[in-house]
């Protein structure tokens, strides 16, 4: 099989765990048939006391890099909800608006997932803890071990969630979204920004779920290193059998 035919086969995701203190990102490559190969995660970290404007150029470098290393085909995000601690919202936000902005200027599609759909689609309960999210993504992607810290595991389960609840799901979903207070919800046509790859994912994911086909089932077994630190990238491909 060509590299072209394997890759429009499967869809890239690089999902983000926002935050300016650390912004947890994954890559994960999925197949039609929704198998997943663990491809890299790392967290990216700015400290308290730097410049606002340098901390946020940093979460933008980091995200401009791994979109050109690893050419996704889509960027999920973990939607942003107000809470009581107003300075973490506020660079949450500010760490996701850069992010979405460097996969606009590459013309990459971004998904929004709620902290509750990624629960739901990796365990199927929405209300899950943390432990059983990570177990799941441990057998969903064939690793030793999640990976640490938190945002890395969080940024794991997010690219599984995008790529099992049907791949393009989430691709503008913030047609239906505000984020902030006065803020317009896109009005664009719902799939108008697929690319030709993820066009011919989606016929492929169709096509493998018609009557006969099977849908895959998670192994305990781990067969692909999950990285302990920060920063990890595939050694060996790691596919649900």
């Amino acid at each position: 099989m060509s590299p072209v035919v394997a890759r429009q086969s499967q869809q890239r995701v690089l999902a983000v765990d926002p935050g300016l203190t650390r912004c947890g990102f994954a890559v994960v490559d999925m197949s039609a048939q929704r198998t997943g190969t663990f491809v890299h995660v790392q967290v990216s970290g700015t400290r308290a006391h730097e410049a606002l404007e340098h901390r946020v150029l940093s979460i933008m470098r980091a995200a401009e890099e791994l979109m050109d290393r690893f050419r996704p085909d889509v960027v999920a995000v973990e939607r942003v909800f107000a809470q009581n601690n107003a300075p973490t919202v506020v660079g949450t936000a500010q760490a996701t608006g850069v992010v979405i902005a460097a996969a606009a200027a590459r013309g990459i599609p971004v998904a929004w997932h709620t902290p509750s759909e990624v629960k739901a689609a990796v365990t199927g309960d929405g209300s899950a803890d943390k432990e059983s999210v990570n177990r799941m993504v441990v057998r969903i992607l064939r690793l030793d071990a999640p990976p640490r810290p938190a945002d890395a595991a969080d940024a794991l389960a997010l690219a599984v969630c995008h790529g099992w609840r049907g791949g393009m799901a989430g691709v503008n979903a913030a047609e239906r979204t505000s984020t902030h207070s006065g803020s317009r919800p896109m009005q664009t046509r719902r799939g108008a920004a697929l690319t030709p790859a993820q066009q011919a994912w989606r016929r492929a994911e169709t096509a493998s779920r018609a009557p006969g086909a099977t849908a895959p089932r998670a192994s305990g077994t781990a067969a692909s290193r999950a990285p302990g630190a920060a920063t990890g990238t595939r050694g060996r491909r790691g596919r649900v059998s």
